[in-house]
């Protein structure tokens, strides 16, 4: 799915890097071997499991039902890889009673393919209006139905008014609450994801020379991770750039004494990796390095604070205090975004880091640990990577950073 730091990931990067014309790989890049086997994928076990757990939440919750479109919830709870258009597909899941699938009538074979030849499928011509199957499905005429957030408002809405003796609700409680506290398995897959991306960062890196463009390193990086056997897009941003949190789309030129920063990650079986490294070609100044030091010590603080039963917003409270004692407050002023997303199949998903957020943190719950400190018309400085609740605190899945010199 696009979001606005994929687009810029997109316009910047070459469509076509040159390994592809038959030019040699850099020696860092050829020594990287496929990690492909380490992948297990999700087994229908543990989706069955999901579904279970949301019927509990359901319950809690005093929803009778939980509808989801085309997305990344439906491919979490049903495997179904499903994108949205302008007719309904939609799974629906009820406190009682068995599952099913809304599709148009043409598309039955394809839904059944995915989902298996027992699946409750109920179809809809191309003349016929699909939110009133939400009832017949459902065998009632009254009750409380959960919308996904990602479900486009066309089909929120034609589901309301062909169901009207239904409160309609926002099913977050239950797909969000479910998704949020990561399996074993899960994790297991975000770890080799973010350890492919940090690898791939200092292969590439050790590549580098100067005169090369940003998009050159993009390049260089998603070669890395494709040798090493999964798919993934970097932003790369230089010198002044890199003071904006999310870059620029503008061509850029690595230097001697440079400041190039590194964002985003690789995906494995769907599950997103995260990772942002600052570093400097040559020798840093000695006000880079003050603020590396400054946002490391945030991402150390932060990690502290990170255990079970913490808000969320005192995670982002622990980094943001050091940056502002390190003269670089106050709020928002320099570190200018939340301190961290939640992260699993979606690169941002629930639950937020964020001032305000006072929801209790639980073991399995996993973030993006990401202070900043970005110098308009300078330089910007994050230090980035992925932390798992555990019963007893926080680890993160990749080492951290140690200077702006090394990877």
């Amino acid at each position: 799915m696009l979001n606005r730091r994929s687009f810029l990931v997109a316009a910047t990067a070459p469509a076509i890097f040159p390994t592809t014309l038959q030019a040699a790989l850099p020696p860092a890049i050829e020594a990287l071997k496929s990690r492909r086997a380490e992948a297990k994928p999700i087994g229908d076990s543990e989706r069955e499991a999901r579904v279970e757990r949301a019927r509990e939440l359901l319950s809690a919750s005093k929803l009778d039902a939980v509808v989801l479109a085309g997305g990344t919830s439906l491919r979490y709870f049903t495997g179904v890889r499903w994108g949205n258009s302008e007719r309904l597909f939609a799974w629906v899941l009820p406190k009682k009673g068995t599952p099913f699938f809304i599709s148009p009538a043409f598309e039955e074979d394809r839904a059944r393919e995915q989902a298996g030849s027992k699946a409750r499928v109920m179809t809809w011509q191309e003349d016929e209006s699909p939110f009133a199957l939400i009832t017949a499905g459902l065998n009632a005429s009254t009750g409380r139905i959960g919308i996904e957030e990602k479900v486009v408002f066309s089909f929120s809405d034609g589901i309301a008014k062909a169901n009207r003796g239904f409160e309609i609700d926002s099913a977050v409680p239950v797909v969000s609450a479910v998704r949020a506290r990561k399996t074993p398995a899960e994790l297991a897959l975000m770890k080799l994801a973010n350890e492919v991306t940090l690898d791939s960062y200092k292969a590439a890196w050790a590549s580098v020379k100067e005169g090369m463009t940003n998009r050159d390193l993009s390049g260089l990086i998603s070669t890395a991770m494709e040798r090493q056997g999964f798919p993934g897009v970097v932003s790369v941003q230089v010198g002044e750039w890199a003071a904006l949190p999310h870059g620029s789309a503008r061509p850029q030129t690595i230097k001697e004494g440079s400041l190039v920063m590194m964002d985003d990650g690789c995906s494995v079986e769907g599950y997103s990796a995260d990772v942002t490294r600052t570093v400097v070609l040559g020798k840093p100044t000695d006000k880079m390095k003050s603020v590396f030091d400054i946002v490391l010590n945030a991402q150390r603080a932060a990690l502290a604070a990170a255990k079970p039963g913490a808000a969320c917003e005192s995670v982002d409270s622990a980094a943001r205090k050091v940056i502002t004692a390190g003269g670089y407050g106050p709020g928002y002023k320099y570190f200018t975004h939340r301190l961290g997303h939640g992260i699993g199949m979606d690169g941002h998903e629930w639950p937020y880091l964020v001032n305000g957020n006072k929801l209790p943190l639980e073991s399995g719950m996993t973030f993006s640990d990401e202070p900043g400190v970005y110098i308009t018309g300078e330089f910007g400085v994050r230090c980035e990577d992925i932390m798992a609740i555990t019963d007893t605190g926080a680890q993160l899945m990749t080492p951290a950073a140690t200077s702006l010199e090394k990877m």
